[in-house]
């Protein structure tokens, strides 16, 4: 997750607070001055409406015997109807009396609308749908005027509804459409083939068209910036209008109103849908905002975009954004609204729902990386130090300054100990301020192989001159020489260790010149580098027989302390040496490109190449 470049999330729930209210209404051609107000609908309409919000519903309403609130169940959409229902007078459990239900075509995500049929009296039938305003407005031929009677929608009828669902989308309002079409009972299959029996879609009266709110979650907007700042891109996709998504991108921040003329930002599902792969693939990069999708598109856009190179993380909470979330490098399944089929096929699990809680995971992904960087880093200069030391002085002189249980305990402060103190360093306000990492670059940086060899090249140097000739810079001519080579091997191996304890710090920041800021709040880091230096003491000082070594003075202590100190201003100097951009392997890689070319071009090499090469 720390590597994400791009997510792709959901509206309801994730970015909004999935608390629906219906505040707005449009009913007989007219608004109503207040989504509840029913004094404007005519008995026929008030009965059609209440029919239809009863029935075709997945929800329920509990009406408690006293004087207790009503309770309304099921997904947060059906719950704002039922309760705008619930406002126009329906009693639920009576009117679900009134008529029995023939058949149910539930919602579908890729038709945006559910219906049932309802046998009224056993006289007629009633198909009542509800969906998506613009889908379920595009299949009326009539609509039902404020009177109660029938009028055909004309052109300019079905332009002024279509104004009416842009208005409401305008203001990030979500648009549902309410329709029924009245049913011949002699035309309605048997009862055994009732559940085969495809509902009418087309030749609907349209009832009604509410506009439902559902507030942003506080915070989000702060949040979408912060990703973007930290070069994530954040893409909307829902199935709502497309005009209610843009709203809702505008207001989250999804969206720069600077930059929608000269980039499309905005699809629909659809749209993408038809497209190529090539052509999808081409307009990924651009789409910030899609709108009217299914569970497919979405499953398509993250494919796109992954072909583009982007580490993708999904956020979903339906069973159908399974296959989008086990295609996406991250999925992230939400807790609450979630499915168990879309926790199962998730990486991670967001037990609030809440977006600022994934920005919290592209922190602390971003954290683990960095921390693991931060080891390798220390880790190796520890590794080259002592190998090179070892080594150049073993050919040189046949003994080496650092024995095997020297080198044992160096080891321990280099795995075990350096893992729990910088692999439990908190994620700071700086990781959210660089570009992720693709999905290409090293895990070594060029900024790590300079921090790597400015100190590895000082202990080196350092330890090297001090092995060769530090009886004489440290005055230890008057001893014996076994006893002068002791102490001389002594006190290297007393400076590599606490070289390696300063150099601890400067690991703690690769990329900063200030490496204390934050460290007293790592109590774990000051903890662990307390406990290595009283043991480095215990070691020098009172187990010599078991390490091989003899006490030093204190002024040994000091000149040992002083040499590892410089490694502190060393590292602030060396961060001021550029790096390249392009990673130090890609120069070898195009060395060895630019040799096989040769090769096969001159196997005998006899032919001069051109300069260029």
């Amino acid at each position: 997750m720390g590597s994400a470049t791009t997510i792709c999330s959901d509206k309801t729930g994730t970015l909004t607070l999935n608390q629906m209210t219906v505040v707005e209404a449009y009913v007989g051609g007219k608004k109503m001055s207040s989504p509840d107000n029913v004094d404007l609908l005519s008995p026929i309409a008030s009965s059609l409406l209440i029919e239809g919000i009863a029935q075709n519903t997945t929800g329920n309403v509990f009406h408690p015997e006293g004087d207790g609130d009503i309770e309304v169940t099921g997904s947060p959409t059906e719950k704002a109807i039922l309760s705008w229902g619930v406002k126009l007078g329906m009693r639920f459990d009576e009117e679900r009396s009134k008529s029995s239900i023939i058949n149910v075509f539930p919602f579908n995500s890729e038709k945006k609308r559910g219906g049932v049929a309802v046998n009224v009296a056993n006289s007629e039938v009633h198909v009542h749908w509800k969906g998506a305003a613009e889908i379920v407005l595009a299949s009326c031929t009539n609509w039902l005027d404020a009177d109660g009677s029938v009028q055909s929608m004309t052109f300019n009828q079905a332009e002024a509804f279509k104004k009416f669902i842009d208005d409401m989308a305008a203001v990030s309002l979500r648009c549902v459409a309410l329709a029924y079409k009245l049913y011949e009972l002699e035309k309605v299959p048997s009862e055994d083939e009732h559940s085969r029996w495809i509902l009418p879609e087309d030749d609907l009266i349209l009832l009604a068209i509410l506009g439902i709110k559902d507030p942003c979650r506080p915070g989000v907007k702060d949040s979408v910036t912060l990703c973007t700042n930290a070069g994530v891109k954040v893409r909307m996709v829902t199935g709502d209008n497309l005009q209610t998504a843009k709203a809702i991108a505008l207001e989250c921040g999804i969206l720069d109103s600077n930059a929608e003329a000269t980039e499309p930002n905005l699809i629909e599902g659809k749209t993408f849908r038809a497209m190529s792969e090539k052509e999808r693939e081409a307009i990924a990069e651009k789409i910030s905002v899609m709108g009217r999708s299914s569970p497919n598109d979405k499953l398509l856009l993250v494919q796109a975009l992954k072909n583009r190179g982007h580490v993708v993380a999904v956020t979903g909470d339906g069973t159908n954004d399974a296959p989008a979330l086990h295609e996406a490098d991250i999925g992230l399944a939400m807790g609450i609204s979630g499915t168990e089929v879309a926790k199962e096929s998730s990486d991670i699990i967001i037990l609030d729902d809440d977006f600022a809680s994934v920005v919290k995971v592209v922190r602390w992904g971003r954290s683990v990386y960095a921390n693991i960087q931060k080891f390798i880093q220390f880790q190796l200069t520890v590794n080259v130090a002592a190998l090179i030391i070892n080594v150049v002085a073993a050919i040189s002189s046949g003994e080496v300054p650092l024995n095997a249980v020297e080198l044992l305990w160096v080891n321990l402060i280099m795995d075990t100990l350096g893992a729990l103190a910088l692999a439990t360093e908190p994620p700071t306000d700086h990781l959210m301020m660089r570009a992720p990492v693709g999905r290409s670059e090293p895990l070594i940086t060029n900024i790590m192989w300079r921090n790597l060899l400015v100190q590895a090249a000082y202990q080196v140097t350092t330890l090297l001159v001090l092995n060769f000739g530090g009886r004489s810079i440290l005055h230890l001519t008057n001893d014996t020489k076994l006893h002068a080579d002791k102490e001389k091997n002594t006190f290297i191996f007393n400076t590599f260790v606490l070289c390696q304890v300063f150099n601890e710090f400067n690991a703690r920041k690769p990329d900063e010149l200030n490496v204390f800021r934050g460290v007293t709040r790592n109590r774990l880091f000051m903890g662990i580098v307390g406990i290595t230096v009283v043991l480095q003491v215990l070691i020098v000082e009172f187990l010599g027989k078991f390490f091989k070594t003899t006490t030093l003075s204190w002024k040994l202590w000091l000149v040992s302390i002083a040499i590892a100190f410089i490694s502190w201003p060393l590292a602030v100097l060396g961060k001021f040496i550029p790096v390249p951009e392009t990673p130090f392997s890609e120069y070898f890689l195009r060395c060895s490109r630019c040799c096989w070319r040769k090769r096969q071009d001159d196997p005998n090499g006899e032919k001069e190449l051109p300069n260029s090469t």
